[in-house]
């Protein structure tokens, strides 16, 4: 009856359209209907995406259910309406300012999760009648967490979906990026013919495109190119394995000494050097005070390329050599920063520049410059650590807004 459930708002409040059709809902859900209030609340929680509503006003629903003393909610039952004042509801929701709790108790209304049954004043109480039973309350209903319970499983159903498919999507481009990345470093290493630079290109592009906060949508298509460019990549690796069977068991002495590999330039670190102490005791001099943790931390990307990780300068230097020309850097471009810098700031050098990938047009010229600066004592790799770690800082900064600020905008 109208009497006993009151339809518009006390004081101010207009009356939505979405909080009449709530009410039909209520009225028109089957009496005697049970739900675990709890596992509503917690279907509730999943898809609160969908229904719009912060982790602020989930606290406050919390709240609310915890005044109601059955564990099950009954549609047509006469006890759905709670009446809380304001100072026990913001005790219950953790200390939750009023200004703030009013806030979110009108979102969980706008949303459709409860209803307000107000009193002639506006006041929250309950009249009771001459045996003690309650005869009518004035607060708010649970009505329509009996009358969506289905909905709001459908929803949170739904959310839990197209979270485990994000999941595997982000899986499966960490999976492409390492494969691609591996197989980038075998192939220069192994001297394998193909275009290695053009194809770590289209692979830095690629992953250019990839936000710090990937959406499904998003990483579609780029699992796509990624697959796409593995297959490439293993197809040329097949196509350099295919000669290799049908060779004549005896080859000749011209063409086995032919076929080995290049013995490497004076501008990447030989790893049967005369002697292995002093080239690396060199490059850690020459990688000055940088710690391989903090290069490792802050340019991850140079990893990928690693042969069993980065853990000293000589892992770096030998890494860094396979990563030169996928950048393209040419030999003299190379020499001339190993000359100013050493062997193992060039490095650092150069994972940092692999690290920024397509906000560095032209590497070589661009590691000329730094190069030259450095020989005139201009210039230290650390700058460019601070400014990698900075960034990290400010995006990490960004992704932690608070979901509830804009309730109010």
């Amino acid at each position: 009856m109208l009497d006993q459930n009151p339809v518009t708002p006390f004081g101010r409040r207009p009356l939505s359209l979405n909080t009449v059709k709530t009410q039909r809902d209520v009225k028109e859900c089957r009496p005697g209907k049970p739900v675990h209030k709890w596992q509503v609340f917690r279907n509730v929680c999943e898809a609160r995406g969908a229904l719009l509503v912060s982790d602020r006003a989930l606290a406050v629903l919390n709240a609310l259910l915890s005044f109601h003393p059955d564990t099950v909610l009954t549609a047509g039952a006469t006890d759905l309406v709670v009446f809380p004042s304001n100072r026990l509801l913001s005790l219950r929701a953790h200390g939750m300012a009023a200004s703030t709790l009013r806030r979110h108790l009108a979102a969980l209304v706008d949303a459709g999760i409860v209803l307000r049954r107000d009193s002639p004043n506006g006041k929250r109480y309950a009249r009771k009648a001459t045996s003690g039973d309650i005869e009518q309350a004035f607060g708010f209903d649970l009505g329509p967490i009996v009358a969506r319970a289905d909905e709001f499983a459908a929803l949170a159903e739904a959310a839990i979906a197209k979270r485990r498919a994000l999941g595997i999507l982000r899986e499966r481009v960490t999976l492409a990026r390492r494969d691609i990345a591996k197989m980038i470093a075998a192939g220069v290493e192994q001297d394998v013919a193909a275009d290695w630079a053009s194809y770590h290109r289209i692979f830095r592009d690629i992953m250019a495109r990839l936000p710090r906060v990937p959406t499904s949508e998003v990483l579609e298509p780029i699992v796509a190119e990624l697959a796409s460019l593995a297959a490439a990549i293993v197809n040329v690796f097949e196509k350099d394995l295919d000669p290799i069977e049908p060779a004549p068991p005896n080859p000749p002495a011209d063409q086995i000494q032919n076929s080995a590999p290049e013995r490497p330039s004076a501008s990447e670190p030989a790893l049967g050097s005369a002697d292995p102490e002093t080239a690396d005791a060199e490059r850690c001099r020459s990688a000055g005070a940088i710690p391989i943790r903090m290069v490792v931390e802050l340019c991850p990307d140079i990893v990928d390329y690693a042969r069993g990780g980065i853990r000293t300068s000589q892992d770096l230097v030998r890494t860094a050599s396979t990563v030169r020309p996928l950048l393209g850097i040419s030999p003299s471009a190379w020499d001339e920063a190993c000359t100013a810098m050493g062997d193992g700031q060039a490095s650092v050098v150069l994972a940092a520049i692999l690290q920024r990938g397509a906000a560095i047009k032209n590497p070589g010229g661009y590691l000329r410059n730094l190069a030259r600066r450095a020989a005139a004592g201009e210039f230290s790799a650390w700058p460019m650590l601070m400014a990698l770690r900075r960034q990290e800082c400010a995006a990490r900064d960004r992704d932690r807004l608070p979901s509830s600020l804009p309730d109010d905008c």
